[in-house]
């Protein structure tokens, strides 16, 4: 084994150990032996440091279903999914958080551009102000903007990006 399969594989242990001091760690074994099998196919690889960051920038955003390109708002991308309104709502095939009103790509929007706590950080939650008016092309970003909103009611908002 690699040192890097080695290491995630005591990695892995830890956690399931720590699970299993507060009880049940059979869904964790399980997922520990999924992650490892993905760690070593990674190893086998040969990546140096600089492919190896450039894959696992890649790999991030395609298993969370992130294009890693830009979004075009070409007609290819959209299909119509109603909307019972009486318009027309087209949903982006590449990114299933970006929907467009009437076929008109000056309408789009995406979904989870922000999300909002209102006691300080400790939960959040999104909302439909959680949705932002977007221009092709689009680059979906790694994470939404973060907003806390005030805890006195007649103040505005205040936000911040988040470094999580």
């Amino acid at each position: 084994m690699s040192k890097l399969v080695d290491w995630a594989n005591e990695e892995l242990n830890r956690l399931s150990q720590d699970i299993a001091n507060d009880g049940d760690n059979s869904m964790q074994e399980e997922m520990n032996k999924c992650v490892l099998g993905i760690v070593k196919v990674f190893s086998e690889q040969g990546h140096s440091g600089m492919s190896a960051a450039y894959a696992l920038g890649l790999i991030k955003r395609l298993l969370s279903w992130k294009p890693i390109t830009p979004l075009t708002g070409e007609e290819s991308e959209w299909n119509d999914v109603g909307g019972g309104t009486g318009e027309s709502t087209q949903q982006n095939n590449r990114c299933s958080a970006i929907f467009r009103e009437n076929n008109d790509n000056s309408t789009a929007y995406y979904i989870d551009g922000k999300v909002f706590s209102d006691d300080g950080g400790v939960t959040w939650f999104t909302n439909r102000d959680s949705r932002i008016p977007i221009v092709f092309p689009f680059v979906v970003p790694d994470q939404p903007e973060y907003v806390i909103l005030s805890t006195q009611k007649d103040e505005n908002y205040e936000t911040r990006k988040s470094e999580m």
